[in-house]
Order: C-alpha cells, then sequence, then structure tokens
C-alpha cells in the first residue's frame, strides 16, 4: 500500500525527532591516583633551596616520589625516580617491581611524563621503552644538545634519543588524555622545560604535583628559589601560577620531595579516586 503524503509526514517528523535526540552520556574512565617510592629518603639542607638565606642550618628529610595515574585502561607514569644505581638515595625496590604488585607491565604504561631531567626524576625511564614521553622542549633541548645542559641526565634518555621511542616534547599545558582530567602544566624555571602535573579525581578532589617547583612546605610558603634553578624570573612566576591554581581550583598540593607531604595520598598499593 503507497504511503500517503500525511503518513509520510509524520514519518519524517519522528524521524527528524530522533535524530536531534542527544547519545546517551559515556560514563567518564576511572581516574586514579597512586604514590611510588622512587628513592630512599635523605636529609638535605635547606640552605642549598632558598636564595634568599630564608632558612640556614635546617636540615629536612627528603622523599623521592613517583605517581601512577590510572585512566580507564590508559596509564600515566610521572616521573621516575633515582636509579638501581644511585647509591645510598637509590630505591629499594624498582618500579617496574612495585607495578608488579597490582598486575601492572611495563608495556601498558602509554605515557611516561617527565616533571624535569634531573637524575632523581628520570633515573628509571628506560624501563619503559614503549611508553612515550612527555617532557618540556627545554629540557628535551637540554638533554639532546652537542654539549647538555648542566644537570641533565642524558643516558636514559637513549632510546629516545636514537629515534627508537616515541616522544612529545611539550612547549605549553598538555590535556593528556584529551577530556581535561589530567594536565601537564608547564611551569618552567627549576629548569628550561619543567612541569607540574593536575590531576582532577571525582572523589578526593583537585591534586596538584609539585614536580620540583617547590622542594619543601617552608619554601613553598615563602617563595624560595634554589641557588641552582635554571632562571630565578621564570621559577617565580612559575611558583605564582601555580599556587594560583592551587587557590582556584582548591586543590590539594603534593611537594614531591617533601615528607610531610607523602600521608596526603593513600600508602602503595592503595589509590586515591
Amino acid at each position: 500500500m503507497p504511503i500517503l503524503p500525511r503518513q509520510l509526514a509524520i514519518a519524517l517528523a519522528c524521524a527528524a525527532a530522533f535524530a536531534t535526540q542527544p547519545a546517551a552520556a559515556q560514563p567518564a574512565p576511572e581516574l586514579t591516583l597512586a604514590r611510588l617510592d622512587c628513592g630512599t629518603p635523605v636529609l638535605n639542607i635547606v640552605a642549598r633551596f632558598n636564595d634568599t638565606w630564608a632558612f640556614t642550618d635546617q636540615k629536612v628529610l627528603f622523599t623521592y616520589s613517583c605517581y601512577l595515574v590510572k585512566h580507564g585502561d590508559d596509564y600515566l607514569l610521572w616521573d621516575t625516580g633515582h636509579a638501581m644505581t644511585a647509591g645510598a638515595p637509590a630505591p629499594k625496590v624498582s618500579i617496574v617491581d612495585q607495578l608488579a604488585q597490582i598486575g601492572v607491565k611495563p608495556e601498558q604504561i602509554k605515557y611516561v611524563g617527565i616533571s624535569h631531567y634531573h637524575a632523581d626524576h628520570t633515573g628509571q625511564v628506560a624501563s619503559f621503552p614503549g611508553a612515550t614521553i612527555l617532557i618540556g622542549k627545554g629540557d628535551w633541548d637540554g638533554i639532546t644538545a652537542p654539549k647538555p645542559n648542566v644537570g641533565a641526565n642524558v643516558a636514559p634518555f637513549t632510546h629516545w634519543i636514537s629515534g627508537g621511542g616515541k616522544l612529545e616534547a611539550l612547549t605549553g599545558d598538555k590535556d593528556v588524555f584529551g577530556d581535561g582530567t589530567v594536565v601537564a602544566m608547564n611551569t618552567p624555571g627549576h629548569t628550561p622545560g619543567h612541569h607540574s602535573l593536575l590531576v582532577k579525581l571525582q572523589g578526593m578532589g583537585n591534586v596538584l604535583l609539585t614536580g620540583d617547583i617547590t622542594h619543601f612546605q617552608e619554601n613553598y610558603a615563602a617563595n624560595g628559589v634554589p641557588t641552582f634553578n635554571y632562571h630565578r624570573g621564570d621559577s617565580l612566576a612559575s611558583l605564582d601560577r601555580f599556587k594560583t591554581a592551587a587557590a582556584n581550583l582548591k586543590a590539594t598540593v603534593i611537594i614531591q620531595h617533601d615528607a610531610r607531604d607523602v600521608g596526603k595520598l593513600p600508602t602503595f598499593p592503595a589509590v586515591a579516586n
């Protein structure tokens, strides 16, 4: 039987209405954050980390931290700590062995985010040759220069320098997974390409990992700049940006080297979400 004009009009109207209905919202990927031990804590002299002599004789316990971000089925490893051969501050357990405790293999790490090129943040990067390295362009240029920057830990990046691995040299912020939940923030100064990390957890709320934008709580409060930073002005500008973001986002700030901040996240293998 042929379709009558009125029936055709009704059918077309229904089809149009159905086509304009919004697609069912997809559930947000599971997002978790875990802290890994990436070095053995040591006492360090505070005066090295403030060029205004605000602190002189005090010593603080320095920790070495790495972080695992799970975003759905993808993983970002933030910093890789000291090498197992680093002497006194070397980790007791490698990152690979810590990840094995939660059933994560090196090849499952999609990204390795490097806050900066110093040895206590890059020592185990070679354990993840299949990962895409995210590193500030200024730091990558410092690693690959004919005469590398002072303090740049070149050897662990041999695989990527030779072109054997994937690498993204960041010129600004990086929305790691494309949905705004994990952002590598451009915070130069400590090194030319230094980055910090923002993780927007659903339960705990926003978390900001410092990298080495600051090293301990007193320095964070007093805007202390280490004597060995690459650029003092950039350091202060980045610290101001970081602290403004922390206030606006009501974020939990985790100073990666401060032993007093370790307890802000659950003890591994437990995770924050």
